[in-house]
């Protein structure tokens, strides 16, 4: 008896392969105690505002170094090998904040986050990607990616409730091992993930390598230039993404600015990472939403996470976390986007341009909040940051979808 026209056709198995090692590895990717302390870490060994901002700052531009070249190598190279390569990287700047605890080391542990980060963006979404097309799935991109989403906050949610007692029992040495074990375990669920991209072998295969990746980068920046939708879901990403961002890294630093003892700091920072995993699993409905009722969300988040900052209190962090629901939602949607529109073979070097301008926003970001913090308090800093959400509202709202 035929199946009914109506009836979706059955996944191959495949493809929940992939969905089970890729939520195991945005677990184990977030699953960092380190997270909501870091910034007290160094606060604590004599670094201050304008010092940590100069830290981020240097993670930021690692990142913008590395972006596209990771971007072109993955597509030419092997996107596996960059998602194995990027927790590990990482897993050793960790332990250098714990063993040598300075601002070198700091500066230092960033600068291989940095590299390990950019390792992993646009590969990620890019093996992801042409992996459910080759299963026929790639319709589940976006909940795919979302659902991963909501495991890789759940999984910083964990550590950042793990990190009270964990801090609290072996200080600093106890959250860092407990780091870089984490990224080490990523990095072998990652060296497992499938891709059917087979690596190039022998001397003439190397140098058609090398004229790959002018080949790879080009055809990524000709599908910019030449699309208009893949340019408007990039610039979309780029301007969502960047501000609350970058925020999250101060997040820390606005709860300790609310009196709370440090232990109570990461409980704090886990009511705005809640609010983040509930951003991630709304994705779904989300999609649903006209560009004018996703633009009012975003104005109500700005305002939110406005008020919660200048609350000056423990229970401002609903208000806080809730803005952060919201921007986590249009960061997922906009890479939902970008991933549709992009049609070439240039997948990750396109996804990497989009982390480029993320990159360059986020700096800019770093050095407004080490400004601005000089002269108000974290609260009011953050309060001030929130203001270009109304600009990204006004702009959702005026488009169709």
């Amino acid at each position: 008896m035929p199946v009914p026209s109506s009836c979706p056709p059955p996944l191959l198995p495949g493809v929940h392969r992939l969905e089970r090692t890729l939520y195991l590895y945005a677990g184990l990717d977030d699953l960092v105690l380190l997270y909501p302390v870091y910034a007290l870490l160094f606060a604590g060994h004599g670094l201050g505002t304008a010092e940590i901002s100069s830290l981020f700052a240097i993670w930021s531009l690692t990142g913008l170094l590395v972006e596209v070249p990771s971007g072109v190598w993955a597509d030419v190279v092997s996107r596996r090998l960059m998602t194995a390569l990027g927790p590990l990287l990482t897993a050793t700047g960790f332990a250098l904040w714990v063993l040598f605890p300075s601002y070198g080391a700091y500066a230092a542990g960033f600068v291989l986050w940095g590299v390990g980060g950019s390792l992993r963006s646009g590969a990620m979404e890019a093996l992801v990607h042409d992996e459910l097309e080759r299963l026929g799935a790639a319709s589940r991109y976006g909940r795919v990616m979302g659902r991963a989403a909501a495991v890789s906050m759940a999984a910083t949610a964990t550590a950042t409730a793990a990190a009270a007692p964990a801090f609290a029992r072996g200080g600093e040495l106890l959250v860092g091992v407990a780091s870089v074990v984490s990224c080490v375990l990523c990095a072998a669920v990652g060296a497992t993930l499938p891709e059917h991209r087979g690596p190039a072998g022998g001397g003439a295969e190397r140098r058609a390598r090398r004229g790959a990746y002018t080949a790879a980068l080009r055809a990524g920046l000709a599908e910019v230039r030449g699309s208009t939708r893949v340019r408007h879901a990039l610039l979309l990403s780029v301007v969502v993404t960047s501000v609350w961002g970058a925020l999250d890294e101060y997040v820390p630093l606005l709860a300790a600015a609310t009196g709370v003892a440090t232990a109570t700091v990461p409980w704090l920072v886990l009511v705005v990472w809640v609010g983040v995993t509930l951003g991630s699993l709304l994705v779904g409905p989300g999609e649903r939403l006209s560009g004018r009722m996703l633009g009012a969300a975003v104005a109500a988040g700005a305002t939110a996470l406005a008020l919660g900052a200048l609350s000056g209190g423990p229970g401002g962090f609903l208000l806080v976390g809730a803005g952060f629901l919201v921007f986590q939602l249009s960061d997922v949607l906009a890479d939902a986007r970008l991933q549709d529109a992009i049609s070439g073979p240039s997948r990750a070097t396109v996804t990497s341009l989009a982390g480029l301008g993320t990159g360059l926003t986020t700096l800019l970001v770093y050095g407004a909040y080490a400004g601005l913090s000089a002269h108000a308090s974290h609260g009011t800093v953050f309060a001030l940051l929130a203001l270009p959400y109304l600009a990204v509202a006004v702009a959702l709202g005026r488009a169709r979808k």
